[in-house]
């Protein structure tokens, strides 16, 4: 799968990166902070009063992330370049990893960090993995590679503010299935091409497809839709940090989907025991849908609707099966990490000898028992002699036997639970209609 981020269509592929208004290096730190719009919008200060994403690991796979910007020092780990330039952990050219991981967790600077970006999820740490060029325009390798590296690396929420309207290739759904098999939620955005078209890795299955909307709460116009969006979240007209001590101005799916990995980020930090999939079931349940409500089935350009941090931290919902409103990935990622295959192998190995000793053991000792009874039969009918007044078959005579007793208790078989939430189709046949006029509720 041949990626782009470019800010234009390039050979027939829609960008899921962010479209640049421009950079802002000149503007001030506290203006930056009023530009900011989507806090308010969501409700973070409200959110933060449950968690601030202590504790989790979000990767950005994408053109990698000045981890010495003011607003993100201290939350960027080294990470690693897949491809060339700057080390992941220092991008100085492009920008929009930069601008990713600040949305994610961006925790401002100056007295009582008041000035600069804040993202979402403050307290988390970013995983930069450096995935296109020193210019940050094309993708020279496919995302198999980084997005192993993001699940062997402890990376729970993976962003993914990348896209191409190509397929991704087998190793690459494998590397996708290999994230969801390792409980993983990864992110993508639906591309910027206003278009029903899928754009991937967005849209192939095991992955939370975004799409963004404005301070309105009404669909951006460039926002790609189709059944498998899942959820829409602010990406017009966003502030956020830039390679040096730059800031941008950009709109869309990118920053959408940078703000449902930070909200997934704080969801991973209160509930370490639900699944990816029941994270994605809690962020869905709570979504705001166009008609003012929690949705129960996906709009084509909403999903589910606008995400509402503090309901999805706060709302009594329950965890659900195991992948939620995901898709299950169309190849096997069964495969263990590279630190704990051979143990777990080895556990296997010696259950399955355990049960073979066992099941010998029993059949053993099931034949003494019935020699011995058959014998002692025997020896009762030698002493006693054939029973008077019965004919040979008949009740009372030799040969006859009590009508056997009911053999033991059978267990019903295994309870066959229910099988993975089933999405409902997006409404309408294609190309679906115009993006609804009435915002969702704030």
């Amino acid at each position: 799968m041949s990626l782009t981020r470019t800010l234009r269509a390039v050979g027939g592929v829609a960008v899921a990166g962010a479209l640049l208004f421009g950079t802002a290096p000149a503007a001030s730190a506290d203006q930056v902070r009023n530009d900011q719009w989507p806090l308010s919008f969501l409700g973070i200060q409200n959110a933060w009063k449950e968690t601030k994403g202590q504790g989790v690991t979000v990767a950005v796979i994408d053109s990698g992330v000045d981890g010495n910007h003011p607003d993100l020092k201290g939350n960027v780990l080294p990470g690693k370049n897949f491809s060339t330039g700057d080390p992941a952990d220092a991008e100085t050219r492009n920008g929009h990893g930069t601008g990713m991981a600040s949305l994610i967790a961006g925790h401002g600077h100056g007295p009582g960090n008041a000035q600069g970006v804040m993202g979402v999820a403050p307290e988390a740490k970013i995983l930069p993995i450096k995935h296109s060029d020193s210019e940050g325009d094309t993708y020279g390798v496919n995302i198999a590679g980084p997005l192993r590296y993001a699940v062997d690396h402890g990376a729970k929420v993976i962003n993914l503010s990348i896209g191409g309207v190509s397929s991704p290739s087998e190793e690459e759904k494998s590397a996708i299935a290999y994230a969801a098999a390792h409980d993983v939620l990864m992110v993508a955005g639906s591309g910027n091409a206003g278009s029903g078209n899928p754009n991937y890795p967005a849209a192939e299955p095991g992955v939370l497809a975004v799409g963004a909307v404005g301070s309105n709460g009404k669909i951006w116009k460039d926002s790609n839709y189709g059944p498998h969006l899942l959820l829409a979240a602010p990406g017009e007209k966003i502030r956020s940090a830039g390679a040096g001590q730059s800031y941008r101005y950009t709109s869309g799916t990118s920053d959408a989907t940078a703000y449902v990995s930070g909200v997934a980020a704080l969801l991973r930090a209160k509930y370490p025991n639900l699944t990816a999939g029941q994270i994605a079931n809690r962020l869905t349940k709570t979504a705001q849908s166009p008609s003012g409500g929690s949705g129960n089935a996906p709009d084509a350009y909403y999903g589910f609707g606008v995400i509402r941090p503090y309901d999805a931290l706060t709302k009594d919902i329950p965890a659900g099966p195991k992948n939620g409103p995901l898709k299950a990935p169309t190849a096997q990622g069964q495969e263990q990490p590279s630190n704990g295959g051979a143990d777990q192998d080895r556990w296997k190995e010696e259950e399955d000898n355990s049960n073979t000793k066992a099941a010998i053991g029993i059949a053993a000792f099931s034949l003494i028992v019935l020699a011995i009874i058959t014998t002692i039969v025997v020896l009762v009918k030698k002493r006693n002699g054939p029973p008077p007044g019965g004919g040979y078959g008949g009740p009372g005579g030799p040969g006859y036997y009590p009508p056997q007793q009911p053999g033991p208790y059978q267990q019903p078989g295994p309870y066959q639970q229910a099988g993975p939430y089933q999405q409902s189709g997006a409404p309408g046949g294609y190309p679906p209609p115009a993006p609804p006029n009435q915002p969702p509720g704030q």
